[in-house]
């Protein structure tokens, strides 16, 4: 796998190192930054000189939730083709269709199965 630096914008702790405990089984040399809000992924994505390859994207968050920060995101012509892939609690078909239109590439359900999220993930990592 290519090395290559990844944004994950999620406010729980516990979902945060749940992912990166995924990622490194997945490849040691995977960078991950984290933002826990979407205003603060927003700055980190502005002060940036390299973006990252792809930014996993919680819907529930404070300040300014998941469908802000995307629409936000997708607004900046300079970040139009960063995959962003949504990670939710919930499986709603309406909620998955909202962020299709709002610009997501994909949508995952966040699950407690760590061999399962890391093939979600290695899944999703390999076609970029």
């Amino acid at each position: 796998m290519k090395p290559y630096s990844i944004l994950l914008v999620d406010d729980d702790a516990d979902d945060q190192l749940f992912f990166i405990e995924a990622l490194n089984t997945i490849d040691h040399s995977l960078e991950c930054d984290v933002a826990c809000n979407g205003v603060e992924a927003i700055g980190y994505l502005s002060r940036l000189k390299k973006l990252p390859a792809v930014i996993f994207l919680d819907l529930n968050m404070p300040m300014m939730n998941g469908y802000e920060c995307l629409e936000a995101i997708r607004r900046q012509e300079v970040f139009s083709e960063i995959p962003i892939i949504v990670l939710t609690t919930s499986s709603n078909r309406v909620e998955a269709e909202r962020t299709k239109k709002l610009g997501a590439d994909t949508f995952i359900t966040k699950t407690a199965d760590l061999r399962m999220f890391r093939h979600q993930l290695n899944e999703i990592l390999m076609g970029i």
